[in-house]
């Protein structure tokens, strides 16, 4: 007999803490538009979680807000899955890469001008039937204010995620010390 120790780890816990976290700071009174933690949250969370993760997290996290605070329309469906698509992008980058401060910053202010690109400058023209020149100018002040709250958050949050609260096993649940039988098969010739 062989004595072993059974950790099943508890990722939905470390999930739904992040989201709870990125909820409340996105509803604090006299926050700059734009000016939140969800792509610095889910860096971090794609590079141990994987890609299904990182695509699920990213596009619940903009279904969930939306759901509670606006309400669900056609900018949710194009919203939640470009963080989506940006969760997946996420993964594939630090899949061989290591979790630094710089990868995270040089990440994290792509994956915001290709968010707002695609959101930013598609919604006012498809959805509210402003000009393309309108989206654009109304644009850069948003995609500053988000850039600045890309990179603010990416450096307070997102190594620290990385290195102690995602590996962190006090978040584990362990069924301790079992005993195992061994398995043996009889063929008979």
């Amino acid at each position: 007999m062989r004595e072993t120790s059974f950790t099943i780890e508890t990722r939905w816990i470390k999930l739904v803490m992040s989201w709870v976290g990125i909820f409340l700071i996105r509803l604090m009174p006299f926050r700059p538009p734009n000016f939140e933690p969800m792509l610095a949250t889910a860096m971090p969370l794609s590079k141990r979680f994987g890609v299904v993760t990182s695509f699920f997290f990213s596009f619940f996290g903009i279904v969930l807000f939306d759901a509670v605070t606006s309400g669900i329309g056609l900018w949710t469906l194009e919203t939640s899955l470009t963080y989506g698509v940006i969760g997946v992008a996420s993964y594939f980058f630090f899949k061989n890469r290591k979790a630094s401060r710089t990868n995270f910053l040089a990440f994290g202010i792509v994956g915001t001008l290709f968010y707002d690109a695609i959101t930013g400058l598609t919604i006012g023209p498809l959805f509210f039937h402003q000009s393309f020149m309108v989206a654009l100018i109304g644009q850069i002040p948003f995609t500053a204010l988000h850039l600045l709250g890309t990179v603010a958050f990416t450096l307070a949050f997102s190594t620290f995620l990385y290195k102690w609260v995602i590996p962190n096993e006090i978040l584990q649940i362990s069924l301790g010390k079992q005993k195992l039988q061994p398995v043996q098969l009889f063929i008979k010739s």
